[in-house]
């Protein structure tokens, strides 16, 4: 024990002198942060404003009663998420899937690298010396332990996939990509299509709200696992309207590079979560890459931050340009919706537009009010404001799947479109008229719309 205790106190008077520190305590030294705004993203100062209904509630919901609340900062999208910006997320799936196929099949047949057709596809960890130490201890004591045999085995990325059939390299090639179409007499016109049930994402996540609160438990019974079918329903611009034809925009809307900067639509609240979730992977993947810290998780909002952006810093407005008209002082419409008992022209725009079109608010946030209506993350309960709290309000009840949208859209009338009327829909359903945007929280607490530093923070 004597020996210990010395050996103890000579490491510890070692440690101290070669520190550099003179013993002072001074914290310990991670990676350098370098806060940055995200692409296309604006900072909402967080602040107290009066949620809920300043109007008159003509239509008797009682839902929205008036309640101080307030909110932290963060970072918001300027813009609903795009057709194009979906896209990306569609076709990351798209490539990865025919990666993972590619190197299953090429594990299977004993393909490697130098075998040239599919083994160009094989897993990284295929050949040993293309390993780390690291990656080599999980690959010997973790890789084929789990539900999924393949789970951790790192797909390449390095060479492109190839698409033109005149050029598949080999017959293994070939069967991985006739698996990712449609069966052939489904097909028509001579197209072969992608088979969108096949794009599914994959993402675990941990329940932290209901671990901090259990006692007793493994950390392991709270972390879930989605897998999510992540294509737009596109048959929506049918199936939305009763005799009616609308088959262009069922055809071409999402796909086609005309609609690219309109908004997503079609897209349940389920698949909304799960592109937060690919976002976060894919810019904390690029992080890793350049050995920088990782981002915060880009998230929905909650209702209450939903209402605050929209609102812009305006008290007790009834609309995000302040209101209570929804026409400027030269008669035009400020938003896309439904004008004149149903004059879905009279805005200039029949169905969706551009996700920057008409101003936008003092935070710099366009079509907070119509276009298309909003994913937030609360579940929607009548009575919820009456015991949320007044500090970053939010109901998010995982049994309830009455899902909370807000801001209107360019089917609904102009009382949808009030910054604190709230309406729902079910997290599984999608429609032409529903879209959102993301969020990302602010790291720090300085940034307030009531601080007196006077620096900009």
């Amino acid at each position: 024990m004597k020996k210990f205790i010395a050996l103890t106190a000579i490491v510890a008077f070692l440690y101290s002198c070669n520190s550099g520190d003179r013993g002072e305590l001074i914290g310990a030294e991670g990676k350098k942060w370098h806060p940055e705004k995200p692409f296309g993203m604006t900072l909402i100062p967080g602040g107290s404003f009066i949620m809920g209904k300043a109007d008159d509630d003509f239509v008797a919901v009682n839902d929205a009663p008036t309640k101080t609340v307030t909110v932290r900062s963060f970072y918001m999208d300027e813009t609903e998420i795009t057709n194009a910006e979906y896209r990306q997320f569609v076709n990351w799936v798209r490539d990865s899937t025919v990666r993972l196929k590619l190197a299953i099949l090429a594990d299977e047949v004993g393909a490697t690298p130098g075998d040239g057709g599919i083994g160009e596809f094989a897993f990284v960890d295929q050949e040993s010396e293309e390993m780390t130490p690291w990656e080599q201890y999980n690959y010997d004591n973790y890789y084929g332990m789990g539900e999924d045999f393949y789970a951790g085995r790192k797909i390449n990325n390095d060479i492109d996939i190839i698409w033109d059939t005149s050029e598949f390299p080999d017959e293994y090639y070939s069967e991985v990509m006739d698996t990712m179409y449609i069966p052939a007499e489904e097909a028509y016109n001579g197209q072969r299509t992608i088979d969108v049930d096949k794009l599914k994402f994959q993402y675990t996540y941990m329940d932290i709200g209901a671990a901090a609160k259990a006692k007793g438990k493994n950390r392991k019974d709270f972390i879930k696992k989605e897998e999510v079918k992540i294509y737009p329903d596109t048959t929506v611009w049918i199936k939305d309207f009763n005799y009616s034809y609308n088959e262009p925009m069922h055809n071409d809307y999402f796909w086609h590079e005309a609609y690219g900067d309109y908004p997503v639509v079609g897209v349940s609240w389920k698949q909304a979560k799960a592109f937060c979730a690919w976002r976060t992977l894919y810019k904390n993947a690029y992080q890793k890459s350049r050995n920088r810290q990782h981002v915060n998780s880009f998230r929905l909002p909650g209702e209450a931050e939903w209402e605050y952006a929209a609102r812009g810093g305006l008290e007790s407005a009834t609309y995000p340009w302040g209101g209570p008209y929804a026409k400027n002082d030269r008669g035009c419409f400020m938003a896309n919706f439904k004008p004149l008992r149903g004059d879905y022209a009279a805005d200039q725009a029949l169905y969706t537009v551009e996700a920057d079109a008409y101003e936008p608010n003092d935070y710099n946030l366009y079509n907070m009010a119509g276009n298309v209506s909003e994913w937030v993350a609360s579940s929607y309960d009548p009575a919820s404001y009456e015991y949320t709290s007044t500090m970053n309000p939010n109901v998010n009840d995982p049994d309830n799947m009455r899902k909370v949208v807000r801001g209107g859209s360019w089917k609904d009338v102009a009382y949808f479109l009030q910054v604190s009327t709230r309406d729902y829909e079910y997290a599984d359903s999608a429609r032409s008229y529903i879209g959102f945007r993301t969020v990302q929280d602010y790291m720090g607490t300085d940034v307030t719309l009531n601080n007196d530093f006077g620096d900009g923070r």
